[in-house]
């Protein structure tokens, strides 16, 4: 076998790995798609139909008709979105400090940090709600959001203080000769050229936000405070167990962050790469 034959086996088997890959990934929200537009006579046939035999909408309209899924969808985006901009905005100062400025304790700083992330959330579930049930904060917003920043934290400092690191000292040198402060410099200069490392850790940790579940679940008792997985958890009942519902509820909260990644895919792979060779 020459060395062409192989490179072309190589690639071709690299690819069909890729596929195999990726399909993996996929099939479950194939098949949840589908799931949601069979009748409901097909979704539990045995054995299994994959091509609905015609198509259903119906479980769409019963999302919102049967649930308050619309207040369940502003819940999720008012939490992720504060979630997210409190992260990026208290993350990258202290990436730009820890990364940027020289200090005793920095290396011991940043283990903490990290260590923070290490804690499994059922270990600090108990400890947090006590603490939200003294300050009133059980069933708001800021009950969520601060909880959800607390581990969102973490991920955004060490992320960008990376990348706040591999930037050349010349930007600051320039900066001060021009005059400009360390708070100048930092959101004239510093910031813009990280922007898409930023959008990057912030579309990582708003995904994080919207879908997570155990803090939801418990600090959110009231039915119109819920975010979209619990409210999609709450939909059976005692005597009903509504496949078409949960897969078009599934399907709805899901091809919206499929989209916002697809379109803003650039921005991320530089957000990825930035930092990634240093000056």
């Amino acid at each position: 076998m020459n060395k062409k034959l192989r490179k072309n086996v190589k690639n071709i088997l690299f690819y069909l790995f890729v596929i195999v890959f990726v399909g993996i990934i996929v099939l479950p929200f194939i098949w949840q798609f589908l799931t949601s537009l069979k009748p409901m006579s097909e979704i539990s046939a045995i054995p299994a139909k994959w091509i609905p035999s015609k198509i259903n909408v119906q479980f769409y309209f019963n999302v919102f008709q049967k649930h308050p899924f619309a207040k369940y969808l502003i819940n999720s985006l008012v939490v992720a979105t504060c979630t997210t901009f409190l992260s990026i905005l208290i993350g990258a100062s202290a990436a730009y400090a820890l990364g940027r400025l020289r200090f005793k304790g920095k290396k011991f700083m940043m283990m903490a940090i990290l260590s923070i992330s290490m804690f499994p959330t059922i270990a600090t579930l108990s400890p947090i709600y006590l603490l939200l049930k003294q300050l009133n904060l059980l069933n708001t917003y800021a009950g969520l959001v601060i909880p959800y920043i607390t581990f969102a934290l973490p991920l955004s400092i060490w992320l960008l203080t990376n990348f706040f690191s591999q930037l050349p000292r010349g930007f600051e040198e320039a900066a001060a000769i021009d005059g400009c402060s360390r708070i100048g410099t930092f959101f004239r200069i510093m910031l813009p050229l990280i922007k898409p490392a930023i959008f990057s850790v912030a579309l990582i940790v708003f995904i994080n936000a919207w879908n997570e579940y155990i803090y939801a679940l418990t600090f959110m008792t009231d039915d119109m405070m819920r975010t979209v997985p619990v409210g999609i958890a709450m939909f059976p009942s005692n005597y009903e167990m509504p496949w078409g519902d949960m897969a078009a509820a599934s399907v709805i909260v899901t091809v919206p962050l499929i989209v916002m990644v697809l379109i803003f895919q650039k921005k991320i792979i530089a957000g990825l790469t930035t930092g990634g060779i240093k000056e």
